[in-house]
């Protein structure tokens, strides 16, 4: 049973606070999404499938410490600040620490087999570990701050809005400085840089991880002992959550196409546009969507539901990439406008993404009795990340297929255009299976979601 805590309302406070929160995630996360992977490539100059690879089983090791994280995280009783929200102050120096130890840049001129060590050790420090013990009690949470569905929506709008700023300084500003021009015009990576801008978004992410613990108020708070169930029984039940079974292959889709998009543009621009402004303009207007959209994400929620909300956005997204790969084009202007529209359908559905979790916690605390916070949010963590490595092992892994040459600063003709391919069709493959699961698999349509909320209320009287 749960009880609200005596606090201050919950208000704009909340909401920024939490906003900041996404900052800090996404400062190492975007930088690790959109450049690690050319770092691992063309500046230590290790096989793309291999790193492919290695990104895929970096998710295994994830489905055990991801769990693991969850239930710490539920089983641990509620201390000074909350639950979940003194993890933000014991780990935000680790998690800093390790992204920053990802880009070693020294490590360029060690023997390959070191590299392949170095790259190994330092990558599943970051993720598997650091990342997964704060971001997980980060996004658990939301649920405990409020228990009001618009008031979590609201936190997921602003979780959204969160990811503006990683995006434009890494996707926009970035480019301009990891990137340098040869004297005959080749794009090549400006490998010296990556140790500087790394040490950079490490420090700012720990500034923005202490506004988050400082500004967030958990009010949702247990009055009495949850029931002890074994993880065995938790997990046969979760299994059965077809909601839950639902969102995950929505995340896995969804952040495949993110991530894809994100690596492969990097490549895209600089090998078959020869045009690594291109890259920068894309990143810097297509956050505008999210930010327009994001005063009316709630409102839209709470006329149509989120799960109807969500199959228009994909279907959006699928769209415009549809027409990028049927089209075919050599013109710049028309990849970076297309991808700006379809990045419209992926503003709307970011904007509301993390608001489903709690409506699957909701749903599950209905069902059963008991609620499971940190292990569900674990669960679904762990989709976002596997959708993610999925990405990038698929973006590796297709990159050496076509036969992209490390380090080299022209590709040939064959390779470029399997460049375009990779990045146009599958993410509009992926965007489609995002909106028909959300269609038929997923059971979470704004009338449960509000009978949901009304029982909860009715119990906690």
């Amino acid at each position: 049973m749960e009880k609200i805590v005596t606090a201050k309302p919950f208000g704009v406070r909340d909401k920024v606070g939490y906003m900041f929160g996404n900052v800090a995630n996404d400062f190492t996360f975007t930088f690790a999404s959109m450049f690690l992977t050319v770092f691992y490539t063309d500046v230590l100059k290790i096989n793309a499938g291999l790193v492919g690879t290695m990104f895929l089983l970096a998710r295994v090791l994830d489905a055990f410490t991801d769990t693991l994280m969850g239930r710490i995280a539920d089983k641990v009783k509620s201390g000074k600040g909350g639950k979940f929200k003194p993890w933000l102050l014991r780990m935000c120096g680790p998690v800093a620490l390790a992204s920053f130890l990802m880009y070693q840049t020294g490590m360029a001129n060690a023997p390959l087999g070191l590299r392949i060590a170095y790259m190994f050790s330092t990558y599943l420090l970051w993720g598997s570990v650091c990342y997964t013990a704060i971001n997980i009690p980060y996004g658990s949470m939301a649920s405990v701050m409020s228990n009001e569905a618009d008031d979590r929506a609201s936190l997921s709008t602003f979780r959204g809005v969160g990811s503006l700023i990683p995006q434009v300084v890494v996707g926009v500003i970035m480019p301009m400085v990891l990137y340098t021009t040869l004297a005959d015009g080749t794009k090549v990576v400006n490998a010296p840089a990556f140790l500087s801008v790394a040490f950079v978004l490490a420090v700012a992410s720990v500034v923005c991880y202490l506004i988050c613990y400082f500004m967030c108020t958990e009010r949702v708070e247990l009055t009495q002992k949850r029931k002890k169930v074994p993880f065995k029984v938790t997990l046969k039940t979760l299994l059965g959550n077809r909601a839950l079974i639902g969102i995950v292959i929505v995340y896995v889709c969804f952040l495949g196409a993110q991530m894809l998009n994100q690596t492969i543009n990097n490549y895209i621009f600089k090998d078959y546009f020869e045009n690594t402004m291109g890259l920068t303009i894309l990143n810097a207007v297509g956050f505008l969507p999210v930010l327009v959209l994001s005063p009316v994400a709630v409102p839209l929620t709470r006329m149509f539901g989120k799960k109807e909300i969500g199959v228009v956005a994909s279907v959006l997204g699928a769209i415009s990439y549809s027409l990028l790969f049927i089209l075919q084009t050599n013109n710049m202007w028309v990849y970076v406008i297309l991808s700006i529209v379809g990045s419209v359908g992926f503003g709307l559905f970011n904007l509301i993404v993390w608001a489903f979790i709690s409506d699957i916690i909701d749903d599950h605390e209905v069902r059963t009795g008991n609620r499971e916070d940190g292990t569900i949010y674990a669960v679904c963590s762990f989709s976002r990340k596997l959708g993610q490595a999925l990405a990038s092992g698929f973006g590796g892994w297709s990159l050496a297929l076509i036969g992209y040459v490390e380090g080299a600063s022209k590709q040939p003709a064959s390779v470029n255009l399997g460049i375009y391919n990779i990045a146009t069709l599958v993410p509009a493959l992926l965007y489609v299976a995002v909106g028909v699961t959300l269609a038929f698999v997923y059971t979470l349509n704004k009338k449960r979601v509000l009978k949901n909320v009304e029982i909860l209320k009715e119990r906690r009287r």
